[in-house]
């Protein structure tokens, strides 16, 4: 017993001894982050704003925006909003500096629309030549673009679904850019297309408005791909069932799926980007709902990509398709 208590002691006192060290030198542990990291906010508040006043200006607007997609695909992509705010203020204002953040980049989510139609690359890359700024984009659907700056994974987002827009100023993830009446500042934009195959099997080309065609599609079950990703475009197609009476197609947040009967054989959910969707309506002569940029880019391409397709429907005032910049509020992280 004598022994076993003795043996008993000594491993006790290991045991205390051991735990000193390990506390000691965790105590004495340096913290490796440089002095920048651990200064650096998570949201670059002066990036963000210098983008979107870059934007603003007069020579970004009438020189790169309202003329995009002329010579490449024959027409422009993008309408510029005749009343949108602009910045009055220099271009010099608007370079970077580390007084203004440490690092030079701008993260930047937005919707698959204007990345796949490279109106994004194209800006980025004037933005900064100009600005010394560097510009990191995230491309995805409406939905997971706002989501990814609900995460703190982004500095401003780049958009085009006003409902989800407005639900994400509301929740206070969004500030005022100074010299800005409101959160979400729309600049441009285009419309949204019903394309199709050439022989318009739901006859959507003679039909007296947009909702007539969406009930020709579906009283003919003539094939129809969806983005079937909670995207802007997605979610303009949802609206555009219901003005059409369809209150079956939809999304469900919960399980983020697109819903729809299952006897509707004849729909299809690409849970996929434009051009994918795109391609996807092509190789099976459907119908689909797309941004006018991505469709003409995707048709007046180099190569014709969507050869099968074609517009049957546009031009309609319930299509037009606005685009809108938010800067994130670093408050909310």
């Amino acid at each position: 017993m004598k022994n076993f208590g003795k043996k008993t002691l000594v491993l006790v006192l290991v045991l205390v001894l051991a735990l000193s060290i390990v506390t000691l030198v965790a105590c004495n542990k340096k913290d490796t982050s440089t002095p920048e990291e651990a200064k650096t906010p998570l949201i670059n508040t002066a990036g963000a704003d210098d983008f979107i006043n870059w934007m603003g200006l007069t020579s970004t607007r009438n020189t790169l925006i309202a003329t995009y997609g002329t010579t490449e695909y024959g027409e422009t992509l993008f309408t510029l909003i005749a009343d949108a705010p602009t910045y009055s203020g220099t271009l010099d204002s608007l370079k970077y500096s580390t007084s203004k953040y440490p690092k030079n980049e701008v993260r930047i989510s937005t919707t698959t629309s204007v990345n796949d139609t490279g109106l994004l690359g194209f800006l980025g890359q004037k933005f900064e030549e100009q600005t010394g700024w560097k510009i990191l984009v995230s491309s995805a659907g409406t939905g997971k673009a706002i989501q990814n700056a609900k995460d703190g994974n982004a500095d401003l987002i780049l958009v085009h679904a006003k409902a989800q827009e407005e639900a994400f100023v509301e929740a206070g993830y969004a500030r005022k850019v100074t010299g800005y009446s409101s959160e979400r500042i729309s600049f441009m934009y285009n419309y949204f297309v019903l394309a199709g195959p050439h022989a318009d099997p739901a006859g959507v080309k003679t039909a007296a408005n947009i909702a007539t065609g969406f009930q020709n599609i579906k009283a003919t079950a003539s094939p129809f791909v969806s983005r079937g990703d909670n995207s802007g475009t997605h979610s303009k197609e949802i609206n555009l069932w219901k003005e059409a009476g369809e209150n079956d197609i939809g999304w469900d947040a919960t399980t983020s799926t697109a819903v729809y009967p299952a006897s509707y054989t004849w729909y299809t959910a690409a849970a996929a980007g434009m051009t994918a969707s795109l391609q996807l309506a092509n190789e099976n002569n459907a119908y689909i709902l797309s941004d006018k940029g991505t469709y003409l880019k995707n048709k007046n391409g180099a190569t014709d990509a969507i050869p099968n397709l074609e517009i049957v429907y546009e031009q309609d005032n319930s299509l037009k398709n606005t685009y809108t910049m938010i800067a994130v509020n670093p408050d909310k992280f």
